[in-house]
């Protein structure tokens, strides 16, 4: 069986796993998918790891077609996502509807956990800093280097959870309260690229085009994104 590695963004993860089983049953080609956050996975395309395709959000993939990595032609925007929060599940669902409210949940949680190396840890970042509570939250924040934030909500480390909402939706036993308020925040775009030496690149091209087809909206929707 014909194989085509493919390094995705984490926000991509629960609909990628769908899609790329989808894609393997309708083509005979295994999708050998491994899922970090973007700046991750920008070092170790930097550090010269080979994979045939990659998805990363449109600013990180915009980076490695200029240093010639990525292929600019048939990169394809596939999906937008916004940042969202989540509680433990059962858990009372705080007021998050405009930035005073907001503001106030996040000052009276015991701890938020955010993420230090995702796109939504470094907006998340910056926001509370705009709004000029970063002291007082990241004085008892769970700050996560790696992975899914929304586990702090299960192992009671954390109140709230901050994420793109298509990675609180991995984390099984939380609820996501909804996203922060759309005025605040610019939606995060994730596409995909075919690597410039890929050595499956007709398979990858064949996969990046099958991503990028409305066929796949209804998944995409499914896992907290939009197209």
């Amino acid at each position: 069986m014909e194989e085509i590695r493919m390094l995705s963004t984490l926000g991509l993860m629960g609909a990628m796993r769908s899609l790329s089983s989808a894609f393997e049953a309708e083509t005979g080609i295994h999708v050998d998918a491994d899922f970090a956050p973007t700046l991750a996975l920008l070092k170790r395309l930097r550090d010269g790891e080979a994979a045939d395709l990659v998805i990363l959000t449109r600013e990180g993939l915009d980076e490695v077609i200029a240093e010639g990595r990525v292929l600019a032609g048939g990169a394809a925007d596939l999906a937008r996502s916004y940042v969202g929060i989540a509680v433990r599940a059962g858990q009372a669902h705080p007021d998050i509807g405009n930035e005073p409210a907001l503001r106030r949940t996040l000052l009276t949680a015991r701890s938020v956990a955010y993420s230090r190396l995702g796109a939504s840890g470094v907006y998340f970042a910056q926001l509370i800093a705009r709004m000029g509570i970063a002291a007082e939250i990241n004085a008892r924040a769970a700050i996560v280097e790696q992975g899914f934030t929304a586990q702090r909500l299960a192992s009671g480390e954390a109140d709230l959870a901050v994420q793109q909402i298509s990675e609180l939706k991995q984390v099984e036993g939380i609820e996501v309260v909804g996203p922060i308020p759309h005025e605040l925040q610019t939606p995060v775009v994730f596409s995909a690229g075919s690597i410039a030496n890929a050595k499956h690149a007709d398979a990858a091209d064949r996969l990046l085009r099958y991503l990028a087809s409305p066929e796949v909206v209804p998944v995409l929707r499914q896992s907290g994104l939009e197209p």
